[in-house]
């Protein structure tokens, strides 16, 4: 008995070990506080059958940019227009979703499918922004929030083991962290 019970206890296993599957993304992002910019990824996991694939997901966005209302503000309250102002309100972020993910998918003609998907996960926020009264030096901050993430898209298969996606996904977070104003 104790064989047969090891044999079902290792066969799953080995089952599943064939139906593994990963995925290069690149693309855009638009988060509302940065404006649009590169994203780049991996997804990896196990497809059930040909129409549902269960695995994890991880990007990595890097944005570098200067908050324009911000330098608006500094020359304003100043009255004098500054590169220096333009060195305050630079940032320079770094946002890393890690995520569980679900995928469904359905034949729409002999090589194409539709699918939707499904993500929720952690997400990881670092931050490096310069401090005003010495905007020669960066701080850095980060942050944790839930995570989720709705999509749908298309795949054209090129091959047995490869195929070409065109995917629009709908993320949301806010990682952020709270803070105290000082008089100096």
């Amino acid at each position: 008995m104790k064989k047969i019970l090891l044999i079902f206890l290792v066969m799953p296993a080995a089952i599943f070990a064939q139906d593994s599957f990963g995925s290069i993304k690149l693309g855009v992002f638009d988060p509302s506080a940065t404006g649009a910019g590169f994203i780049i990824g991996y997804e990896g996991g196990w497809e059930f059958d040909r129409n549902l694939k269960v695995g994890w997901d991880v990007d990595w966005f890097h944005k570098s940019y200067v908050d324009q209302n911000l330098v608006t503000q500094f020359n304003n309250f100043y009255g004098v227009n500054s590169s220096l102002n333009e060195l305050r309100a630079s940032t320079n972020l770094h946002v890393i979703p890690l995520m569980a993910a679900a995928t469904i998918s359905f034949p729409a003609s002999f090589k194409t499918k539709v699918y939707f998907n499904g993500a929720v996960g952690l997400e990881m926020l670092l931050i490096y922004y310069h401090d005003y009264n010495i905007p020669n030096n960066s701080e850095f901050r980060g942050a944790f929030d839930f995570a989720w993430q709705l999509g749908a898209g298309v795949a054209y298969e090129l091959g047995p083991r490869s195929d070409i996606i065109l995917e629009a996904d709908y993320h949301y977070s806010q990682p952020s962290w709270d803070y105290k104003a000082t008089d100096a």
